[in-house]
């Protein structure tokens, strides 16, 4: 049975930077920024977003994943009475509530851990959490020491195995229900949370509100040991967040091909088999118009973003085109302050929003789109095109990342009218073109750096429905001079792609070099990725023969944080 995270389409707000909350907390009096969010409600509403990711929201001093009071809104933002408005409004309008869940670890000034530093040995929450050691100490010159996640003790690791915890932790999850209404909760560093501990909650989540969504942020590994019946009902697709940039840097759609069949076959090729939470950027990456070299591949990502399988989410004010980087390691201008005035004529002016709208729509018009099969229709390193068809309904898809104009000669499904008849022609969604179908194809024509989402053509009254351009590729300025089409199903050109891309099209990797170990008795926090990323590869030759998938999944890792916890998960 589908429910309604299976169509939503996502926004997500890292609310105390959205508010411009102050980077620490002084637990004074409340300051009602969230009340100020409200008029995002609206924005959200009309750019297409039928669900919001919103968090973390919870009383902490800083950043907010060092959580101080789970039962509290943070307040910096206000009141809980505050956050209940907000929900509703949310409701309201239509839009369903993801709060954010760090339930891995604690801030130090959460109540347990504070009655562990005042009484130590003789504190009866010692077992709430991991590895206390009464003969070590710390930063902070507690006298013990502690597990922490990623090598920071600002933020002290729950004992989830421990039925106290298990059972506080579900009054939390209880509370968020009963008080807020939410529909669902994001699962803070689920790649290092107990499986166990991981059963407990889904079923505390069935129970309590039987569409309560559960999504987790996982990184690296099989996702199909989280997404299962018994556990989540989705994780982050990191693996697929990594494809859709790279993969149009590198002019290499083969990185993204290969990765979307990947994923697709670890759910048996069923729409429903294995859900993914897809985005291009959140608070913890770098925005996707930042990543990107050519800021015109904008508008493919985001076809892709919205039409392969998943759900998509899109990462507030990324709807605008704005940059963030990281700086000095820093995750602040990635989650910055924005006045929703300064955006105010976006929906007529930006093609970012405009064609983030766009795609909502159509999302929303086409449901196959959410529970269609996917299939491949053809693939060079800078072409691709597929179809998502389910019960006589289908949706083609086709991008472009080179430079110049390209030409796709596509086979269609057949696809028949109300009446019984196939159908003749298929309209460009965003574009407005009738391209007919000949002899059981399409002629699809794409412009430099863009791409076109192909809907059946379904009798007279198309001609009467207003299909009025939406955006244009060259609104998003590509930045190399315009050369002959190009006919992207050529025999020529399609050997010259194949031989570019190399191994992969055949599903093989190819050779790369193993990161350089470090020093013998370098600690983990110490390391560098590179040299995590081989200790994580020497740790799983330790267990067992290593795949070139495996490989390929370490080097895909990047995120520091990610192969510490890897490597400190193998001890």
């Amino acid at each position: 049975m589908m429910a309604w995270y299976d169509e939503a389409v996502f926004y997500h707000i890292y609310p105390l930077g959205l508010a411009g909350a102050p980077a620490e907390s002084d637990y004074g009096e409340p300051v009602h920024r969230l009340r100020a969010l409200e008029p995002w409600i609206d924005h959200i509403a009309d750019t297409g977003f039928t669900a919001l990711y919103i968090g973390p929201l919870f009383e902490s001093v800083g950043h907010g994943y060092e959580t101080t009071d789970y039962r509290k809104l943070d307040s910096r933002l206000g009141t809980n009475e505050d956050l209940k408005a907000f929900v509703a409004k949310c409701h309201e309008k239509g839009i369903r509530v993801v709060f954010d869940g760090v339930f891995n670890h604690t801030g130090r000034d959460f109540f347990a851990f504070q009655d562990l530093k005042a009484n130590r040995e003789a504190s009866r929450y010692k077992d709430w959490f991991c590895n206390v050691n009464f003969w070590g100490n710390n930063e902070y010159g507690d006298g013990f020491s502690y597990d922490n996640w990623g090598g920071y003790n600002l933020l002290v690791k729950l004992n989830q195995r421990n039925p106290e915890v298990q059972n506080y932790i579900c009054d939390v999850i209880r509370f968020w229900v009963g008080e807020f209404d939410i529909d669902g909760i994001r699962l803070d560093a689920a790649d290092v949370l107990d499986f166990d501990f991981m059963h407990v909650l889904r079923q505390t989540a069935d129970a309590v509100k039987p569409d309560l969504w559960l999504m987790g942020e996982v990184i690296h590994g099989e996702y199909s040991r989280w997404v299962n019946g018994g556990m989540l009902h989705c994780v982050t697709n990191y693996h697929l967040h990594k494809a859709l940039y790279s993969g149009h840097n590198d002019h290499n759609y083969f990185e993204i091909a290969h990765t979307v069949k990947r994923l697709y076959d670890m759910g048996g090729g069923r729409p429903d088999g294995l859900r993914l939470y897809n985005f291009v950027d959140n608070h913890d990456v770098e925005r996707i118009a930042t990543k990107l070299q050519n800021k015109a591949h904008y508008m493919p990502v985001h076809i892709l973003l919205y039409t392969l399988p998943g759900v998509p989410s899109v990462y507030y004010g990324s709807e605008f085109g704005i940059e963030g980087r990281k700086e000095w390691g820093s995750d602040a201008s990635l989650r910055p302050a924005l006045c929703l005035k300064d955006f105010a004529d976006a929906a007529q002016t930006n093609a970012c929003t405009r064609l983030v709208r766009a795609l909502g729509r159509i999302r929303k018009e086409n449901p196959v789109l959410s529970y269609g099969y996917y299939r491949e229709l053809q693939l060079t390193n800078r072409s691709y095109a597929f179809v998502r068809e389910n019960g006589g309904a289908a949706v083609i898809v086709s991008v472009n990342n080179d430079e110049n104009p390209c030409v796709m000669e596509l086979a269609v499904p057949d696809v028949r009218r109300a009446d019984g008849t196939p159908v003749e022609a298929y309209i460009g969604a965003l574009s407005g073109k009738r391209v007919p179908v000949e002899d059981g194809r399409i002629r699809a024509e794409l412009d430099a750096c863009g791409g076109e989402i192909w809907l059946p053509e379904n009798g007279p009254e198309w001609e009467k429905s207003a299909f009025e351009p939406v955006v244009e590729s060259s609104d998003f300025a590509p930045q190399a001079p315009a050369e002959p089409v190009r006919e992207a199903g050529a025999e020529k050109d399609a050997a010259a792609d194949a031989a570019a891309a190399g191994p992969a099209q055949a599903g093989t990797e190819p050779a790369a070099e193993e990161p350089a170990a470090a020093p013998a008795g370098t600690p983990p926090e110490e390391m560098t990725v590179p040299q995590l990323q081989a200790a994580v590869l020497e740790r799983l030759a330790e267990n067992g023969p290593v795949t070139d998938r495996m490989r390929r999944e370490v080097r895909e890792n990047v995120y520091r944080d990610s192969l510490l916890n890897w490597v400190k998960s193998f001890r």
